[in-house]
């Protein structure tokens, strides 16, 4: 009797939800904007103060709301609900670029406006990221497709980060950085629109016994005491700090060092878009969540052998070359971190996991701009850099030699979700 063969399983799983696809469409526009915008700020900050400090000072404000609020809010992820939480938080950062567009158009913006507006949207990153790590194993109706979905999503991340700023050089140079902040602005429309579009169904929020201390000391002593989970939330710590320095410094390596301007800034950030960009596809294309540790060991190497390179070169192709191996180990430690994590964590701590994550990742990042602006104006940029990628290399060094432990323990968390079988080995 002929057996009739199972059905063939689509490339991109994710895309079976309706759900995904939605959200997929909105923040693959809304992402492009924002991508614009950072663009424009540093650019916008390095042409009203001549400054590298003042480029960490706004680097930091922008992001340290992360570090200090993240768990905070994840446990209101945990506690409401994930949908209306990032209709809100997209409502929010939509005013707030279409504020620095009023600004910038009206020719009165100041440098102190910038880290206003800056801080502002920092206070909504805080909710907003753990809201929208949260939200993905909602909108995806098949759990095994969850790891594709995590991928897509840091190939549409990279995708809009190497068109965004292509645009974003385009447009400064022909028409200055306010159109940036007003199409930023605007992109918000398409990802709110997504997301009114969508059917989800309301999570079952369980009935909370603690108050708001006690949630965050729940989820931090959860997080703190897994091995794997505090392994990955230091590395991400790492790489964040030191790995990502390098944004803040592009306008002084185009302008004093390849004697570039808005359009040579732009490549730069778009080769490091291609560089993601290529990584994220590599990402969407694996069919388990087998052997991302090692991916994960490896990345923030192949990022500080970026950065090295970068700090070294001093022509805009070798540049551009660089920068796609910085691209490529960002993405790398991104997707396959918070793929791990989002995989071995407990439905009912998801929100402050992924919160700490946030604050891991997002929130390192000012502390480190504002480092690197400080340790800049005395040894220099190229100097900072360098620094800056032999810490990455000696994280994936650390981290590596952890891995046979940690995959020893997060082995029987993958069998018990029936991720992997007892004979498969963890990768």
């Amino acid at each position: 009797m002929l057996t009739k063969p199972p059905p063939k399983q689509p490339i991109l799983p994710a895309f079976r939800s309706r759900n995904y696809q939605l959200f997929f469409a909105g923040q693959g526009i809304s992402l492009i904007g924002t991508w614009m915008t950072q663009l424009a700020t540093v650019w916008l900050v390095y042409h009203l103060t001549n400054s590298p400090l003042m480029l960490g000072i706004v680097g930091f404000t922008s992001q340290i709301p992360s570090f200090f609020l993240a768990p905070f809010g994840g446990v209101f992820v945990d506690r409401f609900s994930t949908y209306r939480t990032l209709i809100g938080t997209q409502i929010l950062a939509m005013i707030q670029s279409l504020v620095l567009a009023v600004l910038a158009l009206t020719g009165v913006i100041e440098i102190w406006h910038i880290i206003a507006l800056s801080l502002f949207q920092g206070f909504i990153n805080a909710v907003d990221m753990p809201a929208r790590q949260a939200l993905v194993p909602e909108l995806v109706e098949h759990r095994d497709d969850l790891a594709n979905a995590i991928a897509i999503n840091s190939t549409m991340v990279n995708g809009a980060r190497l068109i965004g700023p292509a645009i974003g050089g385009l447009l400064i140079a022909g028409i200055g950085v306010a159109y940036c902040f007003l199409l930023d602005g605007l992109s918000y429309i398409a990802v709110i629109a997504a997301l009114l579009a969508m059917k989800v169904q309301q999570k079952q929020i369980p009935v909370s016994n603690g108050n708001l201390w006690q949630k965050v000391k729940e989820g931090l002593v959860y997080s703190f005491s897994s091995p794997p989970i505090r392994a990955i939330l230091l590395l991400s710590a790492l790489v964040s700090f030191m790995g990502m320095q390098y944004m803040i410094f592009i306008p002084i390596f185009t302008v004093k060092i390849l004697n570039g301007g808005p359009e040579a800034q732009g490549y730069l950030m778009a080769a490091s878009g291609v560089g993601a960009l290529s990584g994220g596809i590599y990402l969407t294309t694996r069919r388990t969540v087998v052997g991302l540790g090692k991916l994960l060991a490896f990345a923030p190497a192949t990022l500080g052998i970026g950065l090295i390179g970068f700090s070294l070169s001093r022509s805009l192709p070798l540049s551009l070359f660089t920068m796609l191996f910085v691209g490529l180990g960002t993405i790398l430690q991104i997707a396959s971190a918070n793929t791990i994590l989002q995989t071995i964590v407990e439905d009912d701590k998801r929100g402050r996991v992924m919160s700490l994550y946030g604050m891991s990742f997002l929130g390192m990042i000012p502390l480190g701009n504002l480092w690197g602006g400080v340790l800049a104006n005395y040894i220099g940029t190229p100097n900072t850099l360098i620094i800056a990628g032999i810490a990455c290399i000696l994280g994936s060094i650390i981290f590596y030699r952890q891995l046979p432990t940690l995959r020893h323990i997060i082995r029987p968390i993958y069998e018990q979700k029936g991720i992997l079988k007892s004979e498969t080995p963890v990768g």
